[in-house]
């Protein structure tokens, strides 16, 4: 591919993740990384796209920090780290198309049901939040897809958009902080990886705004209902991948 082209396809890409993101506070690693990886090697896009989600985080925090609830992302930050192993461990030992049918049966399930049962139960504190950061390592560990354990803990606990899209951030950041300190160590923090992120900088800082923007023209059960639309897309994802 050309290098025009390429830089052309490269800021799409991370616009379009990037907007989602901002949008619904997750998503944009399950967009960008394996679009990322037909136009560059993977080393290149997986530590671009963790570059970004740090950019998003500390951006959005920056104005929503009030609505982080701590408690509750300093338990799924702890959790993963003892479960992002465990995933490294399932992805050498466990049958990867057992295991992707499992677990995208199990999220396409949760959120189908939700949205057809308005009467979905919640939890009341975060004395569970340990399992869905766990649940979060595991994945992120074994598939670097973080995001839908974490999601389903959000809409258990009935937060608010605002809440959800903050405290999500407060998962991610420091998630995302030792995943490229892990590149650097690694020696994937390349000039490569600086390029591609700088020069996709500006159009993931307007992509930020308008997801920003789109986040605040919707209602709670709007926002609700685009997030299980994404949490039953990214199953069944699961479970095509298992069956190829």
């Amino acid at each position: 591919m050309a290098a025009g082209w390429l830089t052309i396809t490269v800021m799409t890409v991370l616009f379009v993740a990037t907007f989602v993101r901002s949008a619904f506070g997750f998503g944009e690693a399950l967009i960008s990384v394996p679009l990322l990886a037909l136009v560059m090697p993977v080393e290149v896009a997986a530590p671009v796209a963790v570059l970004i989600s740090i950019t998003v985080a500390a951006l959005v925090l920056a104005q929503d920090w009030r609505h982080v609830h701590l408690r509750s992302a300093v338990w799924l930050v702890l959790a993963t780290l003892v479960g992002t192993p465990l995933g490294l461990l399932l992805l050498t030992r466990a049958p990867e198309a057992t295991v992707k049918a499992c677990l995208g049966a199990v999220i396409a399930s949760f959120s189908l049901y939700s949205l057809l049962n308005r009467r979905v139960g919640t939890l009341e504190s975060d004395t569970f939040a340990w399992t869905f950061g766990l649940g979060a390592g595991v994945l992120g560990g074994a598939y670097g897809m973080n995001g839908p354990p974490l999601v389903m803990y959000g809409t258990l606990r009935g937060w608010s958009p605002q809440r959800f899209r903050a405290t999500l951030q407060g998962y991610f950041l420091p998630a995302s902080l030792m995943s490229m300190t892990g590149y650097w160590i690694a020696g994937l923090w390349k000039p490569a990886v600086s390029h591609y992120y700088l020069i996709a900088l500006p159009v993931v800082l307007v992509a930020i705004l308008l997801g920003r923007a789109l986040a605040g023209r919707m209602d709670d059960r709007t926002f609700l209902r685009c997030i299980h639309i994404g949490l039953i897309a990214v199953g069944c994802a699961l479970v095509f991948q298992s069956v190829k």
